[in-house]
């Protein structure tokens, strides 16, 4: 199975504990560079890949692998033959592995590619911020949310001041400190900065994402803060409750401890699914796919018992204001955007023309958006559609998400807005709350949530709220 014209540089063998035992140069150092020893478990992924096939099904394999050594990417033509098979007199080691190398390349590693480096650092800053915030083009606080416990003051404060910039708020050891009444720092000079909140003994990164086309920031800016170091909780809170009552403990005290380390866990996944660190084998690949996707199911479920405990909560209320039904259903689309072009399925949002206004809350009518279009896109066929339409109804607004999905019996009509009620689905990631969630909050805001559907032709989810004064 070797190249035609491509003699053989270097052997090696392994155990059948794919260890390797003994190695010849080049090898042997790209084996420590990796990471390993000889003898020790092979630590180069695409090779490790191929010895356990080989082994695994008892196969002469070949192929070219690669891995990164130092600065340089190594290419190389790799023969593997199970030993204990009659391989040209190596015998006496059945389980391992004899390992053939030709046609070894080395060269530097390709630059790498600054657009898609820095929107990966952002997925992995949106997934590890512990606050996070909508601003206006000067940096006034639009929305907050935060699961920091030592970041609660701070979110208090941001929301009872709108007409501040957040900035004021928080210390920038390393630009100085500020005059009174001077002009909000320019976010170039924030994003990246490193800050400190009054009430947190821990030191905060922050990411400032410019929104707006033709003009930088000129719809404002996403702001993340991201911790150095993980949350300490005190000794009471740090212990998980003996008995842990669904809607009472999970939002308000395992939340904040368990975020963080899933959030890790994910962005860690990422990193290991992307190839960062270096060559990966396919499988390796998805399984750190898998673990990620588990990851954000853990933290979605965490995200909906927590507004679980909040919307059944007496004390439940909503901020009403003026809003523009068009827009919040285009942000809703931009969100979601991604995830229905990877199940090719087209998202179509209401033109700015078609604005209707409502008295409703902004951040309260995209969460429900968010959940009825991405339960639109995930059963939905690819080369479907997804729409939402605004329509009056009298003195009401109704937005309707339609799609072209399987569709809902009368049955399921009857309980889909039930608790915990999944209509027989199992593996799709769900947990059966968010629709409740959604009627809950659309009834909080003097509207309601209903669906009508005929089964295997789609669904039209109908959030109805009050029109605008």
């Amino acid at each position: 199975m070797n190249k035609p014209g491509q003699p053989f540089i270097a052997e090696a063998r392994s155990d059948a504990h794919d260890k390797l035992v003994e190695a010849q140069e080049p090898l042997a150092q790209l084996q420590h560079r990796c990471g390993g020893d000889v003898p020790g478990v092979i630590a180069i992924p695409e090779l490790l890949s191929l010895v356990r096939k080989s082994r695994k099904y008892g196969l002469r394999l070949a192929r070219m692998i690669q891995a990164i050594d130092g600065d340089e990417l190594v290419r190389a033509w790799v023969e593997v033959s199970p030993l204990g098979s009659e391989v040209e007199g190596i015998g006496g080691d059945e389980g391992g592995c004899l390992i053939r190398i030709a046609n070894w390349q080395s060269a530097p590693l390709p630059p790498e590619d600054a657009a898609e480096n820095e929107a990966r650092k952002l997925a992995i800053d949106r997934a590890l911020a512990e606050l996070s915030a909508r601003l206006d083009p000067q940096q006034h606080i639009l929305s907050v949310e935060s699961v920091a416990p030592d970041l609660a003051d701070l979110a208090r404060a941001l929301r009872g001041s709108k007409s501040q910039a957040w900035s004021d708020f928080v210390d920038f050891p390393g630009l100085g400190s500020m005059p009174p009444g001077a002009a909000t720092l320019h976010w170039r000079l924030l994003d990246g900065a490193e800050c400190v909140v009054e009430g947190s003994d821990r030191r905060w990164n922050v990411t400032l994402l410019p929104l707006g086309k033709p003009e930088v920031a000129s719809a404002g800016f996403e702001l993340y803060l991201t911790a150095q170091a993980p949350y300490s909780p005190p000794p009471a809170v740090a212990a998980i409750p003996r008995e842990l009552s669904i809607g009472s403990s999970i939002g308000r005290e395992l939340s904040p401890v368990l975020r963080q380390p899933i959030a890790r866990i994910i962005a860690n996944a990422e990193t290991i699914r992307t190839r960062l660190a270096g060559p990966l084998a396919e499988e390796y690949s998805a399984y750190a796919a898998d673990i990620a996707s588990a990851g954000q199911h853990l933290l979605a479920l965490i995200d909906d018992l927590s507004d679980l405990e909040i919307v059944e909560s007496d004390q439940f209320t909503t901020a009403p204001d003026q809003i523009d039904l068009a827009d919040v259903a285009q942000r809703a689309v931009g969100i979601l955007g991604v995830r229905a072009k990877e199940r090719e399925i087209e998202l179509v949002a209401p033109g700015k023309d078609e604005g209707l206004i409502a008295t409703a809350e902004f951040r309260r009518v995209l969460q429900i958006l968010l959940n009825l279009v991405g339960n639109a896109v995930r059963y939905s066929e690819p080369g479907s559609q997804v729409r939402i339409e605004l329509a009056h109804a009298d003195e009401r607004i109704l937005v309707t998400v339609a799609d072209d999905g399987p569709g809902l019996t009368p049955e399921q009509q009857a309980v889909v807005f039930e608790k915990f009620e999944r209509l027989g689905r199992t593996g799709d990631g769900g947990s059966g709350l968010g629709l409740y969630i959604s009627r809950r909050i659309a009834r909080a805001m003097g509207g309601d949530l209903t669906v009508e559907s005929t089964a295997g032709e789609g669904a039209r989810f109908i959030l109805e709220l009050p029109g605008a004064a």
